[in-house]
């Protein structure tokens, strides 16, 4: 889950630097874009953020549709799950490397609705598996428990190292991403998503194989 945040942060960098101001995992910053656009916010889009929560809502729809049904823990639907998950972003990665997503564009548009879709897939997998405070596609609750579970505020401190790295991850994630775009140029979308990609199903086989065991 660890490893899915820090891809969560390359991905949305792609999106929010790459694709027009559009986060495809943080629901809560395209939530807050769209209103401040719909108000006539300076030049802030509102088609990206509006595909962006709709694919996201029912890619969340699609990953719960696969784990509802079993156990919270890892089972063989996880492992559809996330490895949908990371074929998406992988393919994504592919096509936006052979044509570079061009901010307006019908292409840059596809590829912001199938990513956010590919992101609610692994939220509700992630959701399922319940590891407290890593919900691979936000902090803010992982920041709140750090914070208020801590020694400082008369709690017991428990969990924090991977509440930590929780926020760490997602920074470093989203520091990779800006790099990639930086260095890549308009190969950096395609870089990012492809690499995310691939971490994710590195992960899928992971998870996969050590349940079986």
């Amino acid at each position: 889950m660890l490893v899915l945040t820090f891809t969560t942060g390359i991905v949305d960098a792609v999106g929010f630097l790459g694709l027009d101001r559009v986060f495809t995992a943080n629901m809560t910053g395209n939530v807050v874009i769209l209103g401040m656009a719909l108000a006539g916010g300076d030049d802030l889009p509102v088609l990206g953020p509006a595909l962006a929560l709709g694919g996201f809502f029912l890619g969340a729809i699609v990953g719960g549709r696969l784990v509802n049904s079993g156990p919270a823990d890892w089972v063989r639907a996880s492992t559809v799950a996330f490895g949908l998950t990371g074929v998406l972003a992988t393919g994504l990665g592919v096509g936006a490397l052979v044509s570079t997503p061009t901010e307006g564009t019908v292409w840059a548009f596809v590829v912001t609705g199938v990513l956010a879709l590919a992101m609610g897939i692994q939220a509700a997998a992630a959701r399922r598996l319940a590891v407290k405070d890593v919900t691979t596609v936000v902090v803010t609750s992982t920041l709140t428990g750090l914070a208020a579970d801590s020694r400082l505020a008369g709690g017991s401190g428990a969990s924090w190292p991977r509440r930590l790295l929780a926020v760490a991850l997602i920074l470093l994630g989203a520091a990779v991403g800006a790099l990639l775009l930086a260095v890549g140029g308009d190969a950096g979308i395609g870089l990012g998503m492809l690499v995310a990609g691939v971490l994710s199903l590195v992960v899928t086989v992971t998870g996969h194989v050590l349940h079986h065991r």
